[in-house]
């Protein structure tokens, strides 16, 4: 809302059908194509957050990228809070994202992607998000857009932690998270095409 404020100054306080206002030339995000998305890696879970360290483990253990293909890793840079994909040396694409707090700090060091889940369902445990400590007082979050974790749940081999969508895009790269790293729905789609389980994921 802001960068639509910014662009297109005073018009945007009574907007009303037929107004004509400047907006991002981004490319169109299809909610339905989220379902035809082919990731590396497809787990239908219970709860995406939620899954074994043995499935992690069985997931992400021992994958390795085409033969030929150069290698794809990620890197997360969290003074800058940008995600960078790579092949090999080249950079291939970047997307703004918000890592956790100094409470529920995003796991710094190297992993791995396990698996990818499309439209997770998400175990919200408001004990685990704060103070990183399982409850019995949890709630399971239907999929979707406004799903906490949107519409896609990347997985690293530490469990609870993953690379996943958001409701609230206005708070990529200010509010932070608890503990994962978080991204727009539309640019989560986007990584989750271009990674599978096996990528190494660096966290600085």
């Amino acid at each position: 809302m802001h960068f639509l404020e910014q662009l297109n100054p005073g018009k945007t306080k009574a907007i009303k059908a037929g107004d004509q206002l400047n907006v991002p030339n981004v490319e169109p995000f299809e909610l339905a194509a989220v379902k035809d998305l082919k990731p590396g890696s497809e787990t239908p879970a219970p709860a995406a957050n939620d899954i074994s360290d043995e499935n992690d483990a069985a997931n992400g253990k021992n994958k390795s990228p085409e033969p030929g293909a150069p290698p794809i890793s990620i890197k997360i840079d969290m003074k800058t809070n940008m995600l960078g994909v790579f092949e090999a040396d080249k950079l291939v694409a970047a997307y703004p994202v918000t890592v956790g707090s100094a409470q529920t700090a995003s796991p710094v060091g190297e992993w791995k992607v396990s698996r990818i889940t499309k439209l997770p369902t998400f175990r919200y445990d408001k004990q685990m998000l704060k103070h990183g400590e399982r409850s019995r007082n949890f709630h399971m979050l239907p999929p979707g857009p406004n799903s906490p974790v949107g519409v896609i749940w990347i997985a690293l081999n530490r469990k609870g932690i993953g690379l996943h969508g958001t409701s609230e895009p206005e708070t990529i790269g200010r509010a932070a998270s608890h503990g994962c790293v978080r991204l727009a729905n539309w640019d989560v789609v986007r990584l989750a095409q271009k990674v599978k389980a096996g990528v190494s994921v660096s966290i600085h």
